[in-house]
């Protein structure tokens, strides 16, 4: 009779061990990325002035977006997600890379904004030219992105 006690201890000991790993895990956070930004490393060996859009494809990939504005303009949009528990998924990091292209697609700028506490702020810059363009769209991709419900957006009701 003692050997079948300590079975049944045992499986209490196991269910409770379980139980409390499930429970750990649970509240463990999670980081997800969404969206595609390219390493710095990658942007650094474009060259301005040099480099097209075809070749520019070749080094960082074609973006899941590109510009409206001057002609095609391309824009490589990141965010961080941090899941905790029950919590409301919060957004911890943005980031925009803008490649802009003349009309010939030679590389012009290549730009990376962040967003800091509610504000957008110009990471880095490699610019051809002394005046910078479209901010304030750079600004609304910032701001909106994440925003979106697809749900809402495609018509399901």
């Amino acid at each position: 009779m003692r050997h079948g006690e300590n079975k049944q201890a045992s499986r209490l000991v196991k269910l409770v061990a379980a139980t409390v790993l499930l429970v750990v895990a649970g509240c463990s956070e999670i980081i997800r990325n969404h969206g595609y930004i390219p390493i710095e490393e990658d942007l650094q060996s474009l060259t301005v002035g040099v480099d097209t859009r075809g070749t520019v494809e070749e080094l960082v990939g074609k973006p899941s977006s590109s510009g409206v504005l001057r002609g095609g303009d391309w824009f490589y949009v990141g965010s961080k997600m941090r899941h905790y528990a029950y919590k409301k998924p919060q957004e911890i990091d943005r980031q925009v890379v803008a490649l802009r292209f003349s009309g010939d697609d030679v590389l012009q700028n290549v730009e990376r904004f962040g967003l800091e506490d509610g504000r957008v702020v110009t990471l880095s810059r490699r610019v051809t030219e002394t005046t910078v363009r479209d901010v304030t769209f750079i600004r609304q991709i910032i701001r909106n992105f994440g925003r979106i419900d697809l749900g809402e957006a495609l018509g399901d009701n």
